[in-house]
């Protein structure tokens, strides 16, 4: 969900919305995603058997976009990684999906409730508190980044990609090792 690596879009899409409405924008796009989670996290695994697609291929799909997504954190260019960004009252893409709810975050609430069912009350509590955290950033994304300045944001946007590099690549290798695991022998 990345709410420190999001803060320079949020920031950038909101800044035609009269700041009193900002917040209000924001918790409506991380209802919106969180609704999106929680539905993959109990949907997902049947709407992946429909396509006919393993967790192997998701965790290795998700660590792909991760990856390149943190890579783009590390080393920005100038057009965003979702494209052109529509000035518009609607702003579902790009916060809600894929900024807060994108590919990685929906592979991993999946990953988690089909790996562990039997901790999904554990699964809905991190995503709650991460959608809570989440919300709370982005809600003062505009005040953080006047605080710490552009120098700051920089600086947390290239950390957060180096630490979403990490994980993208655990994503890949633990994607890698269970299809190894799934060839016959």
């Amino acid at each position: 969900m990345d709410p420190i690596g999001n803060m320079p879009l949020v920031v950038s899409v909101l800044k035609h919305v009269e700041p009193a409405a900002r917040a209000k924008v924001i918790v409506r796009e991380c209802a919106i995603a969180y609704a999106v989670l929680f539905a993959f996290m109990f949907g997902g695994h049947k709407f992946m058997q429909l396509l006919q697609l393993s967790d192997a291929a998701l965790a290795i799909a998700g660590g792909v976009i991760l990856f390149l997504i943190a890579l783009h954190m590390v080393f920005p260019h100038g057009e965003s990684i979702f494209g052109e960004i529509a000035e518009s009252g609607t702003f579902i893409v790009p916060i809600a999906i894929p900024a807060i709810a994108g590919p990685s975050a929906l592979a991993t609430v999946l990953l988690l409730a089909s790996r562990e069912p039997q901790r999904i009350l554990a699964w809905i509590g991190a995503l709650s508190l991460a959608m809570l955290v989440c919300a709370s950033v982005l809600v003062g994304a505009s005040r953080i980044s006047a605080w710490i300045g552009q120098r700051g944001v920089i600086a947390l946007e290239r950390l957060m990609g180096l630490i979403l590099t990490a994980i993208s690549v655990e994503m890949l290798l633990a994607g890698i090792e269970r299809f190894i695991a799934q060839l016959p022998r």
